[in-house]
């Protein structure tokens, strides 16, 4: 048995190629969910590269990086549970197949829900403030623990588990099919300790498997956003799932739940890709040149679960 199953290790070990994804892919995340959630009757921003052109005018460069707090914060705690309980659902299943790869996938990403939901609901709602302004005079929330402070003391725990239900929806099949994507791909492509092109693989496997995480749960997230971001003015717009789905395609159409996929696509990648980067150096540094691709075969014909690059690298928030 690895390090890699020791408690410990899976807490510490993916903050830092974690942060990586994180200081990379959040300017994409608040643009995402400027897109989502902006009035379809006033809408501020035309596309992607406008809204990024108008936060960094309107709001400087660190209007990009609204609400980083709250997924640096949860980050250590969500790849502990999502490494930890797919590898142990990779146990208990036995063979490694591309159907227990998603089942154990879907098991981490369901559990890791929990802390995923608030965390996500403080970084929508941080994000959300001070839209358009440089300096806000109306700065309800100081950062995110006192987002959530607030919220809990008014609302309770439903209002800190705010938009659980779309946020199950999305991880469960979401992480799925991410470990799915990445196994299959990492098999195809190959995984050869002297594979001179083994590094690019699997940052090419990583990225996609990504893209194709989002793609499959992409409309859940637009009313999730929705919903989190519902009653930052003050005014509850949406009374549930269904009357969310109902009001945001009757003013908007279908076309609603593609709201910001392009800022999503182009996240995706680079954010996989810098946190595999980051693993590969660290194993590199750690346990030496010629130990860390060892790893990575023993993960593509291991019996213990997903590869174990692949177990240190999934990113936080699809």
């Amino acid at each position: 048995m690895t390090c890699y199953h020791c408690p410990l290790y899976l807490l510490f070990f993916p903050l830092s190629p974690g942060a990586a994804g994180v200081l990379v892919g959040h300017p994409f995340d608040t643009v995402k969910v400027r897109l989502q959630v902006q009035n379809a009757d006033r809408p501020m921003y035309r596309g992607t590269f406008h809204c990024f052109q108008s936060i960094i005018r309107q709001e400087s460069l660190t209007g990009l990086y609204k609400g980083i707090g709250s997924p640096m914060m949860g980050l250590t705690f969500i790849n502990a549970i999502v490494f930890g309980v797919q590898g142990n659902a990779m146990r208990q299943l036995g063979d490694d197949t591309p159907a227990n790869q998603f089942l154990a996938g879907a098991a981490a990403g369901a559990i890791q829900c929990v802390i995923c939901c608030p965390m996500e609901l403080a970084k929508t709602r941080m994000q959300m403030q001070g839209t358009g302004e440089k300096k806000s005079s109306r700065r309800l929330y100081k950062n995110s623990l006192d987002c959530l402070a607030r919220i809990y003391k008014k609302e309770g725990v439903r209002g800190v588990n705010r938009g659980m239900v779309t946020t199950l929806i999305r991880e469960t099949p979401g992480f799925g099919v991410y470990f799915l994507a990445y196994d299959v791909l990492t098999r195809r492509l190959g995984c050869e300790p002297d594979d001179r092109y083994m590094i690019p693989k699997l940052l090419f496997a990583g990225g996609m498997a990504g893209i194709a995480s989002w793609l499959s749960t992409y409309p859940v997230d637009v009313i999730k956003s929705r919903l989190q971001a519902d009653g930052v003015g003050g005014v509850n717009q949406y009374s549930s799932i269904a009357d969310c789905v109902r009001q945001s395609v009757r003013k908007e159409g279908y076309m609603v739940f593609t709201r910001g996929l392009t800022s999503t696509l182009l996240r995706a990648f680079p954010v996989n890709a810098a946190t595999f980067a980051t693993v590969t150096l660290v194993l590199m540094y750690s346990r030496g040149v010629e130990e860390a691709p060892k790893d990575c075969k023993l993960a593509q014909t291991s019996h213990h679960g997903s590869p174990q690059i692949q177990q240190q690298t999934q990113p936080s928030s699809l």
